[in-house]
Protein backbone atom coordinates (compact mmCIF):
# COMPACT_ATOMS: atom_id res chain seq x y z
CA UNK A 1 0.00 0.00 0.00
CA UNK A 2 1.34 3.34 -0.88
CA UNK A 3 1.96 6.34 1.82
CA UNK A 4 -0.67 9.70 1.68
CA UNK A 5 1.26 12.87 1.42
CA UNK A 6 0.83 13.59 4.79
CA UNK A 7 3.12 10.39 5.72
CA UNK A 8 5.45 11.38 3.51
CA UNK A 9 5.36 15.10 4.69
CA UNK A 10 5.96 13.24 7.94
CA UNK A 11 8.77 11.47 7.22
CA UNK A 12 10.77 14.58 5.76
CA UNK A 13 13.08 17.32 7.82
CA UNK A 14 12.03 20.24 9.11
CA UNK A 15 12.10 23.57 7.18
CA UNK A 16 11.38 26.48 9.82
CA UNK A 17 14.82 27.62 8.92
CA UNK A 18 13.41 28.61 5.59
CA UNK A 19 11.63 31.90 4.37
CA UNK A 20 11.09 30.62 0.82
CA UNK A 21 12.30 28.78 -2.38
CA UNK A 22 13.29 30.46 -5.43
CA UNK A 23 12.99 28.32 -8.79
CA UNK A 24 15.94 29.19 -11.39
CA UNK A 25 16.43 27.99 -15.14
CA UNK A 26 19.96 27.94 -16.34
CA UNK A 27 20.64 31.08 -16.63
CA UNK A 28 19.77 32.56 -12.91
CA UNK A 29 16.29 33.69 -14.04
CA UNK A 30 13.80 33.80 -11.17
CA UNK A 31 10.49 31.63 -12.84
CA UNK A 32 8.30 30.57 -9.28
CA UNK A 33 8.89 31.83 -5.64
CA UNK A 34 7.00 29.47 -2.82
CA UNK A 35 7.03 30.93 0.47
CA UNK A 36 6.88 28.62 3.38
CA UNK A 37 3.48 29.56 4.41
CA UNK A 38 0.26 28.14 5.20
CA UNK A 39 -1.02 26.17 1.95
CA UNK A 40 2.36 26.28 0.26
CA UNK A 41 4.64 25.10 3.11
CA UNK A 42 4.56 21.16 2.63
CA UNK A 43 5.51 22.08 -0.98
CA UNK A 44 8.93 24.09 0.83
CA UNK A 45 9.44 20.89 2.33
CA UNK A 46 8.92 18.94 -0.42
CA UNK A 47 11.14 20.83 -2.89
CA UNK A 48 14.25 21.44 -0.21
CA UNK A 49 14.16 17.40 0.35
CA UNK A 50 14.60 17.15 -3.07
CA UNK A 51 17.26 19.81 -3.73
CA UNK A 52 18.87 18.19 -1.08
CA UNK A 53 18.99 14.99 -2.34
CA UNK A 54 19.46 15.69 -6.27
CA UNK A 55 21.18 18.89 -6.11
CA UNK A 56 18.11 20.58 -8.25
CA UNK A 57 14.74 20.02 -9.15
CA UNK A 58 15.83 17.64 -12.37
CA UNK A 59 13.73 14.85 -14.21
CA UNK A 60 14.45 12.02 -11.88
CA UNK A 61 14.03 14.34 -9.12
CA UNK A 62 10.31 15.70 -10.61
CA UNK A 63 9.25 12.30 -10.02
CA UNK A 64 10.38 11.53 -6.72
CA UNK A 65 8.45 14.53 -5.77
CA UNK A 66 5.35 13.45 -7.56
CA UNK A 67 5.46 9.85 -5.45
CA UNK A 68 5.87 11.96 -2.65
CA UNK A 69 2.40 14.39 -3.41
CA UNK A 70 0.52 10.88 -3.87
CA UNK A 71 -2.87 11.46 -4.13
CA UNK A 72 -2.32 14.94 -4.66
CA UNK A 73 -0.66 14.13 -8.17
CA UNK A 74 -3.38 12.40 -9.11
CA UNK A 75 -5.47 15.34 -7.89
CA UNK A 76 -2.78 17.51 -10.28
CA UNK A 77 -3.23 15.76 -13.18
CA UNK A 78 -7.34 16.18 -13.26
CA UNK A 79 -7.31 19.76 -12.55
CA UNK A 80 -4.31 21.54 -13.96
CA UNK A 81 -3.41 24.65 -12.37
CA UNK A 82 -5.34 23.76 -8.99
CA UNK A 83 -1.89 22.27 -7.81
CA UNK A 84 0.99 24.72 -8.93
CA UNK A 85 4.15 23.31 -7.52
CA UNK A 86 2.45 20.44 -7.97
CA UNK A 87 1.87 21.05 -12.03
CA UNK A 88 5.50 22.16 -12.38
CA UNK A 89 6.81 18.94 -11.03
CA UNK A 90 4.72 17.51 -13.87
CA UNK A 91 6.60 20.09 -16.31
CA UNK A 92 9.91 18.38 -15.22
CA UNK A 93 8.97 15.02 -15.57
CA UNK A 94 7.76 15.42 -19.05
CA UNK A 95 9.68 17.78 -20.32
CA UNK A 96 13.28 17.08 -19.29
CA UNK A 97 13.50 20.73 -18.18
CA UNK A 98 15.51 21.47 -14.72
CA UNK A 99 15.15 24.39 -11.59
CA UNK A 100 17.77 25.37 -9.99
CA UNK A 101 17.05 26.11 -6.25
CA UNK A 102 17.94 28.86 -4.08
CA UNK A 103 17.19 28.21 -0.01
CA UNK A 104 16.41 31.91 1.10
CA UNK A 105 16.80 30.93 5.09
CA UNK A 106 16.06 33.30 8.31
Amino acid sequence: MSRSFAENLAGLPAVDHIVALELRDDSGQMLAKIENKSGSAGSVRVYSYLTTKWGNISQQAAKDGLEMYAEHTDDARANPGRHPNIDRLLDVANNGSVYQVKIIET
